[in-house]
C-alpha cells in the first residue's frame, strides 16, 4: 500500500470511529439530546460536503436520491438514540456487523450462490452478535441493541444503493445529506414538541464535529483512499473501526472492555473477514 493511501485510510478509519465516540461523549455527558445531535450532525455534514463537492459536477440522478436520503436518516437517528444506552465499542460492533450482514444477505436474496466460507463467516458474525445480546452479566441494553441494528441495516441499504449509482460519489453523498435535512427538521419539531430538546455549547460542538469532520471530511478522505485500495482490502480494513471505537471509549469515557465484548467482537470480526475474503474470490 502506497504511503499516501495508507495515511488517507488511517485518517478515514479514525474519522469513522470518531463518529461513534463523539456521539457517545455528547449523549453520555448529557450535553445534547439525541434528536438535536442527529439534526446538527446531518446539517453540518451537508454543509461541508456541499462545499467539498463544489465544482465537481452535478448529482447524476436527483429523483432517485430520495430513497438514499431516507436510508441515511434512518441510519443517523437510531444511531444517536442507541448511544444513549450503549457503550462506544458495543455500538460500533453492532453497527458494523449489521451493515455487513445486510449487504451479504441482500446478495444472497438477489440470487448469489456464495461459497461455503461465506456462509460460515455470516453464521459466525450473526452468532457473535447474538451472543453479545444474550442476557447475563455485562449484557448490553436490548433497546439500544435494536436501535443500533436498525441503524446498521439502514446504512447497509444506503451502501447497496451507492453501489448502483454513477458519477462522483462525493457529489452523490453531498446530495443525500442535503435531502436528509427535511427529515431531520421533522425530528427536531417532534423533540421540541415533547419538550425534550436541550444542548449546551459543548454538545453542539461535538455534533458539529461529528457531522463536519468525522462525516463530511471523513467521507471525502475515504473516497480519496479508495483510489488506492482494492474492494476487498477496503472492506477488511474497516474491521478496525469497532476496535478503534472501543479503545476511544475506554480512553475518554473509562468504558469497560469486558470479556464478553472481546470474545463476541472477535467472533464477529473473524466471521466478517472470512465472508469478505471468500466473496472476493468468487
Amino acid at each position: 500500500m502506497a504511503p499516501r493511501t495508507l495515511l488517507l485510510t488511517a485518517a478515514a478509519l479514525v474519522a469513522f470511529a470518531g463518529n461513534s465516540l463523539l456521539c457517545r461523549i455528547a449523549l453520555a455527558q448529557e450535553r445534547i439530546d439525541a434528536g438535536s445531535f442527529t439534526a446538527v450532525r446531518l446539517a453540518s455534514g451537508a454543509l461541508v460536503l456541499a462545499l467539498l463537492a463544489m465544482g465537481r459536477g452535478r448529482d447524476d440522478a436527483p429523483v432517485n436520491r430520495w430513497p438514499s436520503a431516507v436510508a441515511l436518516f434512518l441510519y443517523a437517528a437510531p444511531f444517536s438514540y442507541a448511544y444513549l444506552r450503549l457503550p462506544t465499542g458495543v455500538g460500533a460492533l453492532v453497527l458494523f456487523g449489521a451493515v455487513q450482514a445486510t449487504m451479504i444477505a441482500w446478495g444472497i436474496a438477489r440470487g448469489e450462490r456464495p461459497r461455503p466460507m461465506v456462509w460460515i463467516g455470516l453464521v459466525l458474525a450473526l452468532g457473535g452478535l447474538g451472543a453479545l445480546a444474550l442476557p447475563g452479566a455485562g449484557a448490553p441494553d436490548p433497546i439500544g441493541l435494536v436501535a443500533m441494528a436498525i441503524a446498521g441495516v439502514s446504512w447497509g441499504a444506503y451502501s447497496l444503493r451507492g453501489r448502483t449509482s454513477v458519477g462522483d460519489p462525493l457529489v452523490a453523498t453531498a446530495a443525500n445529506f442535503l435531502r436528509s435535512l427535511p427529515f431531520a427538521a421533522v425530528l427536531v419539531v417532534v423533540v421540541l414538541g415533547r419538550g425534550a430538546a436541550w444542548a449546551d455549547a459543548q454538545g453542539l460542538a461535538l455534533a458539529v464535529a461529528s457531522g463536519a469532520l468525522a462525516s463530511g471530511v471523513g467521507y471525502s478522505v475515504w473516497y480519496a483512499a479508495l483510489r488506492g485500495l482494492s474492494a476487498t482490502r477496503a472492506a477488511i480494513v474497516q474491521l478496525l473501526v469497532p476496535v478503534l471505537a472501543a479503545a476511544g471509549g475506554a480512553w475518554w469515557l473509562d468504558e469497560r472492555v469486558d470479556r464478553r465484548l472481546v470474545l463476541t467482537g472477535a467472533i464477529v470480526l473473524i466471521g466478517v473477514a472470512l465472508a469478505i475474503r471468500a466473496r472476493s474470490r468468487e
